[in-house]
């Protein structure tokens, strides 16, 4: 998967590119001489084959950066990531480095080193110590010529997205210590948040941890999970709903144009409901974004009820909460 596409009515042109620091981002660092063995019979997808980015070198291609899930033994994603094989620049020593949501970082982390043993393996949350950043160009010219790496600079690019004919190419950055990018247009991160809701590839955050099998929010038809690979936590449960064709919830982009919107009742986690059955939930909010490309509408990922999508509408937040309209997936749907 090397491009998401989406359309949008664009009223204001905002900036075509910029960098920001994105303080909901944080970073996990395993590393030592099992840890790729360690991580392969851990994560949904396949770390086989990735090749080392020795900065300033920019990882980029499957071959390099990959997205990956950790789930419980339920087959429930605790956490999300991006991962890229990044040696130390002293030495060759393997280090993976997962970019991963900020509030789920710590935990991970712990989670991860309770199954570390005897393994040669060091599992550590450095958060605190790097930043995180983001870059996005829509330029016509190449977008590395504008991206400045330097020594203990990790970057690492991800999906581009293509709106109304431009094609945003994006990177996720990490520098240590007081070294950070600062955002060099004003609006720059409100672009990249509402890119990521775009791109229709979801991320885990602290309210929905545990909430989704994989395939709940279209994970292996993002190149998230490699159902070729040996086992891993919630394995048998990951392929039991894709081969057997249990899969009956989904992730769609979606908008609205409500003006008493809120916040609040845009935030992860928050509950969906149909209109011909109120009484339980029938989705909820995986991410969400001001809409940077049409004045007044929120952009959102969210999680649905197939049947719920057949008749009546979607509302946000209550039964009576604002009417959601559903877009297209800018991506096909992996069927086996």
């Amino acid at each position: 998967m090397n491009q998401i596409t989406q359309s949008a009515s664009i009223n204001s042109q905002p900036p075509i590119s910029g960098g920001c620091l994105l303080p909901q981002w944080g970073m996990i660092f395993v590393e030592g001489p099992d840890a790729t063995s360690f991580l392969q019979s851990q994560l949904s997808n396949s770390l086989l084959g990735m090749k080392r980015t020795h900065d300033p070198d920019i990882a980029k291609s499957p071959d390099s950066v990959r997205l990956v899930g950790y789930c419980s033994p339920k087959g429930r994603l605790i956490s999300s990531a991006w991962i890229g094989l990044f040696p130390t620049s002293e030495s060759s020593d393997v280090r993976y480095v997962l970019f991963i949501s900020k509030d789920i970082a710590a935990t991970t982390a712990k989670r991860l080193s309770m199954y570390v043993l005897r393994s040669k393996v060091k599992v550590i949350d450095m958060s605190s110590e790097w930043n995180v950043s983001g870059f996005f160009d829509a330029a016509i010219h190449d977008g590395y010529e504008h991206l400045k790496t330097s020594q203990d600079c990790l970057v690492a690019e991800i999906p581009n997205v293509l709106v109304q004919g431009l094609t945003y190419t994006r990177y996720l950055i990490a520098q240590l210590g007081n070294k950070k990018t600062e955002s060099s247009f004003e609006g720059c991160i409100d672009v990249w948040n509402d890119l990521e809701v775009l791109s229709a590839i979801p991320r885990i955050v602290l309210a929905t941890q545990e909430q989704f099998v994989p395939q709940m929010i279209n994970f292996e038809s993002v190149a998230g999970v490699d159902f070729k690979k040996g086992c891993y936590p919630g394995q048998e449960i990951v392929a039991r709903s894709q081969y057997r064709g249990a899969i009956k919830r989904r992730l769609f982009l979606a908008n609205t144009t409500d003006a008493s919107i809120k916040d609040a009742l845009i935030s992860p986690g928050t509950e969906l409901f149909h209109s011909e059955d109120s009484n339980q939930p029938a989705g909820m909010v995986v991410l969400s974004a001001p809409c940077m490309f049409e004045s007044g509408r929120i952009d959102l990922q969210v999680e649905c009820k197939l049947e719920a999508l057949e008749s009546g509408s979607i509302h946000l937040g209550a039964p009576d909460g604002p009417v959601l309209k559903i877009d297209s997936l800018p991506y096909p749907l992996l069927e086996i």
